[in-house]
């Protein structure tokens, strides 16, 4: 019997992120992805580097490919929308659990125990936690990266994702923000110049 689950993850690419904003340039959520899994790991070496932590990097990084997955169904949806209200974000929670549960199901059953925790994350581990981290950063260095361009579309919510990493409290984050961070708003030249 064919499966299509491997067949769906790769659809990833098809599904554009900032869905209400004028872009510079688009993004999907493979490109996602896979910078949220570097910051995750990122994160998580920091962690246990500068601040003597017990996180388990490669978990990080496997909960990080795996962290928008529902998407390939549900969509992007904005984080206006997606945020608005306890209601709303209650019932996206269903929505994403429902299109978690349907891609299961596109696996065979001896390998659904294994990939039902990374369709259904938990959400207080400190890996849980440095992943929803690294997601708000890849979403700042996207608003720097438009802001860098000249659009302005995306100036308030660089300011609201900047304010909400630093209210996570984190200090792995705090550091990555004051040490790696300000690379993101330089030239390549500049970059390479540092």
């Amino acid at each position: 019997m064919a499966h299509s689950f491997f067949a769906m993850l790769s659809r990833m690419k098809y599904i554009h992120r900032w869905p209400l904003m004028r872009n510079t340039s688009t993004e999907n959520i493979s490109e996602h992805t896979q910078e949220v899994a570097v910051l995750a790991h990122a994160l998580a070496v920091l962690t246990n580097t500068r601040f003597e932590g017990q996180v388990d990097a490669n978990k990080c990084v496997l909960l990080a490919l795996y962290h928008d997955v529902p998407e390939i169904i549900t969509g992007d949806l904005p984080t206006p929308v997606k945020y608005h209200s306890q209601t709303l974000r209650e019932a996206y929670k269903q929505v994403e659990d429902g299109a978690a549960d349907r891609l299961l199901a596109m696996l065979p059953d001896d390998l659904q125990g294994i990939y039902y925790p990374l369709l259904h994350q938990e959400s207080g581990t400190m890996e849980a936690r440095l992943v929803k981290a690294a997601d708000k950063l890849s979403a700042l260095i996207k608003c720097t990266e438009e802001l860098k361009l000249g659009n302005r579309e995306f100036f308030k919510a660089h300011q609201s994702t900047e304010q909400s990493l630093r209210e996570m409290h984190l200090p792995a984050v705090d550091l990555f923000l004051k040490e790696f961070m300000p690379a993101y708003g330089l030239t390549l030249d500049e970059q390479q110049d540092m």
